[in-house]
């Protein structure tokens, strides 16, 4: 079982990486959604530090596979699809990993711009990256909420485009899932 990607296959890395990504961004829309609604309680605090934490563990994943990439490209798209395909799929893939950046950016300057710390694990303090301002906070927060809402859709459209590809025998999800079609 090889380590890094291949001309036709994924690597255990890559496969690992995208699936721990994807179970930890899931968990986080599921946990955002639910601390949206909430009033800030005692009882319910640990959310909170639960969805910053894991929100800079994304945020650690995404950087990883990023640097990953570069290490060990990924290889070629399989099966014949048209050029409108390819070029939404590069697109779709470009916006997945720029939300998945700028949502956890959102979301730390949006907890800096409450003049809270930001605390990771119940153990450390990020810098503030934000100055404390009312403005911010909301404005960062807005936009926490908007950037997610847009990593839902997309994360369904992929999800939707690589079982469709799946179905259609082209074997990507298979080569996502075990490394080679």
């Amino acid at each position: 079982m090889a380590w890094g990607n291949g001309p036709d296959s994924f690597g255990l890395v890559s496969r690992v990486l995208h699936w721990s990504t994807a179970l930890l961004i899931v968990g986080m829309l599921a946990l955002g959604t639910r601390i949206a609604v909430l009033e800030p309680e005692l009882s319910n605090l640990w959310l909170y530090g639960l969805h910053k934490t894991l929100g800079m563990l994304a945020l650690a994943l995404v950087l990883l596979r990023l640097i990953w990439h570069r290490i060990s490209p990924p290889p070629a798209p399989i099966g014949a699809s048209h050029a409108w395909e390819t070029r939404a799929a590069k697109a779709g893939h470009r916006a997945l990993y720029a939300l998945m950046v700028a949502i956890p950016l959102s979301g730390w300057i949006a907890s800096s711009a409450t003049g809270i710390d930001t605390l990771i694990a119940g153990r450390w303090v990020l810098p503030p990256i934000a100055p404390v301002s009312e403005i911010w906070e909301a404005r960062a927060f807005a936009a926490h909420g908007v950037l997610t809402k847009v990593l839902f859709v997309l994360v369904t459209l992929h999800a939707v485009a690589a079982l469709k590809r799946e179905m259609d025998g082209d074997g990507t999800l298979t080569r996502m899932l075990r490394g080679k079609a």
